[in-house]
């Protein structure tokens, strides 16, 4: 004979979960820890999972009320205020599981070696890949002075097209992308784009035509999208909101090291004699296979979140969550959640460092044309090729030094970018009114035009530090970025024949950027400053000082544990205490 409790028949296929007497055996406890545990690290688990997970939780709720009872639940929030309320384990910051219902020490030597192991570990692999996307990236502008436009038969207009698809597939996946970031591991996310677009970079040795080149160019703008999103990431999972500029700036600078490792693989292809394969192709294998090797690297190596980082001990990951506490923006929650999805999409902030990154990245166009422009200023291919190691020497350096001041002082992330504007406009000038027989002075005004990256890297970093909310942080990452791919799809149309050889049009526009970017930065951050101030001004919030998680212990009984307000995945409107930085 069955009997049903909930809805749930007692079959054979459950009969283990009932005692004799046919109530719920105490071994359920187990069952719903080991599953919600399950669930924790397969964010789309089969059917017969969910299924079990839900008949688990189901007869738990009914042993519990059996044995003991519950705190009141309350659905408005307005009545959650000054009263102690459960949430769901899903609603709450993933690294709420670790550190909910007690407080770790951790001292400030502690806290340092802790960040110094995550330094060690994360910190190279972070570096090497953006090195390497980064090159990937720009092997369009590097072949271009070693034949892929005679050998493929492609004329200025599809020349520039290779380059806007790029950021326009950039721009189409960049949503999905950070979804897809927020869905699955991070790392492994990352692994898998890195292994499609390294098998697309290597195919473009076997492309004849614009048709060819076309596709993979697009494939390769699809799958870059997801490293600058998941570097975001994974720098505000691991890193405190003062650190993130530093670390930020880390990564990023190794575009100017791409930069000069690129020009020297160039120099190198420019001397490999094989008949039927051209320079320009070798360039496009050698980068190909380094990056392979880098997909299975990060495969192994790349942790997904502070939770989970193999190289951390089960207290150690404690207390790398709780480190970031005080950013209070948590870990990560892989519950998308629609109402901070809307918030992003209503907040000013967000489309100010939209407009910010499409404006500054409209002179990123240059990164596929400098080596033409060097060249047309009558250096060979060879010299061209070397100069194009001084670019990126200039990125290292100012990037570096950029990123430094920001961090050491206090609120001054917009004063120091904006300032880092003034030799962008000066070269944009000299560049256009110097006389064209003058080509030291022209190859100097070009250098100095590649010092804006400076701000677009603040701006990074402080989108990420300003946004709390796990989905609202990944929807203002994907219109950034979406934003970024904007100006750089548009910027390659500049460049028209019409404007060679002194492309004045080009140049006038870039300036024009180069003059309301730094207005905007400032911008943003007095309308950040007032908004602190009207916090302050505020009485104290205490509707999420009581919010408690439900679990089952080993025994079987129901267990709460309170969480603090920076692990319930607040966005950094709803937390009252959040304040800007500046």
């Amino acid at each position: 004979m069955e009997d049903s409790i909930l809805g749930i028949k007692r079959s054979e296929d459950f009969k283990w979960i009932f005692s004799s007497d046919g109530r719920p055996s105490r071994s359920l406890g187990d069952l719903h820890l080991l599953l919600s545990f399950l669930s924790l690290f397969h964010p789309l688990p089969s059917p017969l999972l969910s299924r079990a997970l839900v008949i688990s939780a189901a007869i738990g709720s009914k042993m519990s009320s059996e044995t003991s009872s519950e705190k009141p639940r309350f659905e408005d929030e307005k009545q959650q205020q000054h009263h102690a309320h459960n949430v769901k384990v899903s609603e709450v910051d993933t690294g709420a599981q670790l550190v909910a219902g007690g407080e770790i020490e951790l001292d400030e030597a502690e806290a340092l070696r802790i960040r110094k192991k995550i330094d060690w570990h994360i910190l190279p692999l972070m570096c090497t890949l953006y090195w390497v996307q980064f090159m990937d990236k720009t092997t369009l502008g590097s072949s271009a002075i070693l034949g892929i436009e005679t050998a493929t038969h492609l004329n200025t207009n599809q020349y520039n097209w290779l380059g806007t698809i790029f950021y326009l597939s950039y721009l189409l996946f960049e949503y999905p992308q950070n979804l897809a970031l927020q869905r699955f591991p991070v790392g492994k996310w990352m692994s898998i784009n890195i292994l499609i677009w390294s098998a697309a970079l290597a195919s473009h040795a076997a492309c004849k035509n614009f048709a060819g080149l076309f596709i993979v160019r697009l494939i390769l703008g699809a799958c870059e999208g997801s490293i600058t999103a998941g570097f975001m990431i994974v720098s505000s999972m691991f890193y405190t909101r003062k650190e993130q500029t530093l670390r930020t700036g880390y990564w990023f600078l190794m575009n100017g090291t791409a930069q000069i490792i690129s020009g020297f693989i160039s120099f190198g292809s420019l001397h490999i004699k094989t008949t039927g394969f051209e320079p320009w192709q070798w360039l496009m294998i050698i980068t190909g296979v380094i990056t392979f090797i880098c997909a299975i690297c990060y495969w192994f190596l790349f942790p997904d979140s502070p939770t989970n980082a193999w190289f951390l001990t089960p207290d150690e990951r404690a207390k790398a969550v709780q480190r970031i506490k005080e950013n209070q923006t948590g870990v990560e929650n892989k519950h998308f959640k629609k109402e901070q999805m809307i918030e992003a999409l209503t907040d000013p902030k967000t489309w100010l460092f939209a407009l910010f990154s499409a404006l500054d990245n409209v002179p990123n166009s240059l990164t596929n044309q400098r080596q033409i422009i060097v060249s047309s200023f009558g250096f060979s291919p060879l010299q061209t090729t070397l100069l194009g190691c001084v670019d990126g020497f200039i990125e290292i350096t100012t990037i570096w030094t950029g990123v430094i001041f920001a961090s050491r002082w206090k609120d001054a992330r917009a004063y120091v970018g904006a300032v880092y504007f003034l030799p962008n406009l000066l070269g944009c000038i000299l560049i256009n009114t110097l006389p064209w027989s003058d080509k030291v002075g022209l190859l100097f005004s070009q250098w100095l035009t590649g010092v804006g990256t400076t701000g677009f890297v603040l701006s990074l970093a402080w989108l990420s530090q300003t946004t709390a909310g796990h989905t609202k942080r990944v929807t203002t990452n994907a219109i950034m970025l979406s934003a970024y791919c904007v100006g750089n799809a548009a910027g390659p149309f500049l460049w028209q024949a019409k404007y060679k050889p002194r492309n004045h049009v080009p140049w006038i526009v870039i300036a024009i950027c180069y003059t309301i970017c730094p207005l905007l930065l400032l911008f943003i951050r007095r309308r950040l400053a007032a908004e602190n101030t009207k916090r302050d001004h505020e009485p104290p919030d205490d509707t999420y000082d009581d919010v408690y998680i439900e679990s089952v212990d080993v025994n079987g009984k129901r267990v709460e544990k309170k969480v603090d307000k920076e692990f319930l995945d607040l966005t950094d409107r709803q937390n009252r205490d959040f304040r800007y930085v500046l």
